[in-house]
C-alpha cells in the first residue's frame, strides 16, 4: 500500500491555511520535490507497528444489564485472569474506561470514541495481571475525563453508592462507585485535576494521586502529559499502598517519568504519626461553597492527628490559589492542543503511541456536536486562549507552575504533610434529565477548589474518608513532598485504624453502601 499523495490543488489550499501564497506553477514544482519524501512514508506504512506483546487470554467482553450494574459503574464486563501467584492474588480490579485492555472496547466515556478496540495493553494492566490480579471488567469514566461530577459518561450517570440519585464524583466515577460498593477490591483512577480524590472523596474511599510519574501513563488515553497522573482507588490504605508497590517505577515508554523514586509502601503502613509534622493549610478552607460540616470534620481530623502524637499547626500557603488559577490554562489550553487538536496523543515527545487510537478518535471532528457541554466549554476556552494569545498563558501557566510548586516545597523542608479537606462539598444531586447546560457544568467544576493544584505541581496527594455529613462521606486530604508516598501512608493507616468515619471509634468499618438503580 502507498500514502496518497497530495494534488497540486491541494498543496495550493494547504499553503492557504498556513499563510503562503503559491502559484500553479510553485505548487507544481513543490510537488515534484516531496516525491521522495513520500517514498519514505510508503516505508513507514509498509512496517508493521510496533506495540508491547499482550499476554493473559480474555474475550471482548459485553456490556452488562441494568441488572448487573446496579450503580451504573460498569462499561464493560469481561474477566481476565493473571498469573496464579503473586502480591494481587486473589484481588479484584476495575479499570478506568480510559486505560487500555487489549481487545476489549474502550470509549473514555465519549460517544465519539465508541468501537474503538486497543491493541496492547496498558503497562499497568501488564504490572497487575503479572501479579496476579483478575480483572472484572471497564468502570464508567467522564466524558473524555472532562467532568468532577459523574453525569457526562454517554453510557449514562453513574449513582453514589451511599446514595442513590447522588453523585459519585469524576472523573473515575465508575471506579469509585464499584470499589465504594464492595464489588471490586481495588480500581485504577486517573487525575489531571482531581479525578481520582474527588470520586473518591464522595464515595468515601481511599484514592491515591502519585507523584506525577510515578506510575508510568503508557496505555492511558492522555489529556494533557504535564498533568496526567493514574494511580489506585481502594476500600483500604493497606490495599491502596499495595496497588501501588505493582504499578509503580518506570516502563521506558512514558516521558512522563523522570527516574522514578520508587518505595515498600506497605512497610510504611505500621509506622504510626507521632513526631510527624503536619501542616494545616489555611488556604484549603476558603472555597467560596466551603461547606461547615465539611471544615469541621477535616479539623476533627487534625485534631485525631495531634492525639496520636503529630506536631499539627496552621500554617499560610498563598500560592495556593495561584497553583489553582495557573491550573486552567494548562489543563485548557493542553487538553485542546494534546487530546483533541493532537488526536489522542500530540507529538513531539519519545515513548509508545496508540496508532489506532490517534487514527479512530481523529472522527470527533464530524460528531463534534455530540460531546458533552464540559468538554465543549473546556475546549471553546482552549482554543481561544491558543487562537488569540499564541498559547502565551499555557506557557506563563507553566514558568508559574516553577514558582507556586517551590512554595509548597518550602513547607516541606519543615514539614511531612500538608492538611486539608479534599472537596468543599460532600456528593450533590445528579442533575435530572433535561437539566441546562449551566447546571451540567457547574456540577461538573464546582467540587475543584482543593485538588487541582497539585495536578500543576506533581505532588503526591491522596484522599481518605474522616467523616461524614448528611450520610455522605468527607474527604481528608495528606499531600507530600514528591515521592513521599510512604509517608503519606503511614498517616493515613494511622488515621484509618483509629477512626471509624462513619461515626463510631476504633477500626474504621465498611458502612453497607445504599444499593443505587442505573
Amino acid at each position: 500500500m502507498t500514502v496518497t499523495r497530495p494534488s497540486v490543488e491541494q498543496l495550493i489550499e494547504i499553503g492557504k491555511g498556513l499563510g503562503m501564497t503559491l502559484t500553479d506553477a510553485e505548487a507544481a514544482e513543490y510537488h515534484a520535490l516531496m516525491q521522495a519524501n513520500f517514498d519514505a512514508y510508503d516505508v513507514v506504512d509498509a512496517e508493521p507497528d510496533f506495540t508491547p506483546p499482550v499476554a493473559f487470554p480474555r474475550t471482548t467482553g459485553y456490556t452488562p444489564v441494568a441488572a448487573e450494574n446496579p450503580y451504573g459503574a460498569w462499561a464493560r464486563k469481561v474477566e481476565v485472569k493473571g498469573a496464579p501467584d503473586g502480591k494481587l492474588s486473589g484481588k479484584t480490579v476495575a479499570l478506568k474506561d480510559n486505560v487500555a485492555l487489549a481487545g476489549v472496547p474502550m470509549t473514555n466515556g465519549a460517544s465519539t470514541l465508541a468501537g474503538f478496540v486497543p491493541v496492547a495493553d496498558a503497562t499497568i494492566v501488564t504490572r497487575m495481571l503479572e501479579a496476579g490480579a483478575t480483572i472484572h471488567g471497564k468502570a464508567v469514566c467522564e466524558y473524555f475525563c472532562l467532568s468532577g461530577g459523574s453525569h457526562t459518561s454517554k453510557p449514562g450517570m453513574v449513582h453514589n453508592p451511599r446514595k442513590a440519585g447522588y453523585s459519585a464524583g469524576g472523573s473515575s466515577s465508575g471506579s469509585a462507585a464499584l470499589v465504594g460498593g464492595g464489588v471490586v477490591d481495588m480500581a485504577i483512577g486517573g487525575d489531571q485535576g482531581g479525578s481520582i480524590r474527588m470520586p473518591a472523596s464522595y464515595c468515601g474511599i481511599a484514592g491515591m494521586k502519585p507523584t506525577h510519574g510515578l506510575v508510568p501513563y503508557t496505555g492511558v488515553m492522555p489529556i494533557e502529559s504535564t498533568i496526567d497522573h493514574t494511580g489506585p482507588m481502594t476500600n483500604t490504605v493497606a490495599d491502596n499502598a499495595l496497588l501501588l508497590e505493582v504499578l509503580a517505577g518506570a516502563d521506558g515508554l512514558d516521558p512522563r517519568q523522570y527516574a522514578p523514586k520508587v518505595d515498600t509502601y506497605t512497610a510504611s503502613l505500621d509506622r504510626g504519626v507521632k513526631g510527624m509534622k503536619i501542616a494545616v493549610v489555611k488556604e484549603g478552607f476558603v472555597a467560596a461553597n466551603m461547606m461547615p460540616g465539611v471544615a469541621d470534620s477535616v479539623m476533627e481530623a487534625a485534631e485525631t492527628y495531634r492525639k496520636l502524637g503529630a506536631i499539627v499547626e496552621e500554617i499560610s500557603i498563598p500560592d495556593h490559589l495561584l497553583a489553582a488559577a495557573i491550573w486552567g490554562p494548562i489543563a485548557l489550553e493542553g487538553l485542546q492542543w494534546q487530546m483533541m487538536q493532537g488526536n489522542g496523543m500530540g507529538m513531539n515527545w519519545k515513548g509508545a503511541y496508540d496508532v489506532g487510537l490517534m487514527d479512530f478518535h481523529a472522527a470527533w471532528r464530524e460528531k463534534a456536536d455530540d460531546l458533552s457541554e464540559s468538554l465543549k466549554i473546556s475546549m471553546l476556552i482552549g482554543q481561544y486562549g491558543i487562537d488569540h494569545y499564541n498559547g502565551r498563558y499555557y506557557a506563563k501557566s507553566q514558568n508559574i507552575a516553577r514558582k507556586v510548586k517551590a512554595s509548597y516545597d518550602a513547607v516541606f523542608a519543615n514539614h511531612d504533610l500538608l492538611l486539608m479537606p479534599t472537596l468543599p462539598i460532600t456528593a450533590s444531586k445528579l442533575p435530572e434529565p433535561g437539566a441546562s447546560i449551566t447546571e451540567i457544568i457547574t456540577k461538573a467544576f464546582e467540587m475543584i477548589a482543593n485538588t487541582s493544584q497539585f495536578d500543576v505541581t506533581g505532588h503526591p496527594s491522596m484522599s481518605i474518608p474522616c467523616g461524614q455529613v448528611d450520610g455522605l462521606p468527607v474527604g481528608l486530604m495528606l499531600t507530600g513532598a514528591d515521592y513521599c508516598e510512604s509517608t503519606i501512608y503511614a498517616a493515613a493507616a494511622a488515621f484509618e485504624a483509629t477512626v471509624d468515619w462513619t461515626g463510631g471509634t476504633g477500626k474504621a468499618a465498611t458502612a453497607q453502601p445504599e444499593l443505587a438503580s442505573a
